[in-house]
């Protein structure tokens, strides 16, 4: 089993290099934004980052952030109805897509499996084909989550 600890510190280096190549540092309030990020299996939005006690203002919350995103750190992941949520860049963490409800916006993850991967690499080379250069790869399923389903359902 890896040691969690460990984990944090690689993502703290691989941070902070990131943001020295925009000219910023990783500050006690990035690192705190970054434990909340890593501690959690799924998107949050702002509001759960601050209740997750990062001790910021959410103009200070916000600010941050971006400037992790800018860094390529974080992913800002919007729902369809432009509510963004945020986590640690995928190559922090593992490849993986999102199940979107399309009534509250609650974001999960869902690993990715060979299946998905095979028609995601079909894609990109086609989109290589009609002249485009694809770097990645992003899938969001849109739906309705468990609670939401059942409250329709009812």
């Amino acid at each position: 089993m890896s040691d969690p600890r460990g984990r944090m510190h690689d993502v703290d280096q691989i941070a902070a290099l990131r943001l020295r190549r925009v000219g910023q540092r990783l500050t006690p309030r990035r690192r705190s934004l970054l434990e909340i990020l890593r501690s959690t299996v799924r998107p949050l939005t702002i509001h759960e980052i601050l209740d997750r006690g990062s001790g910021l203002a959410m103009s200070s919350a916000y600010r941050n952030l971006t400037v992790l995103e800018h860094a390529g750190v974080v992913n800002r992941v919007i729902t369809q109805e432009e509510f963004g949520r945020y986590e640690l860049a995928e190559e922090l963490t593992e490849h993986h897509h999102h199940l979107v409800c399309s009534s509250c916006g609650l974001v999960r993850d869902l690993v990715s499996d060979v299946d998905a991967e095979r028609l995601m690499d079909l894609a990109m080379r086609r989109a290589t084909e009609l002249g485009s250069a694809p770097a990645t790869h992003r899938l969001d399923i849109l739906g309705l989550c468990e609670d939401c389903a059942a409250k329709e359902s009812a």
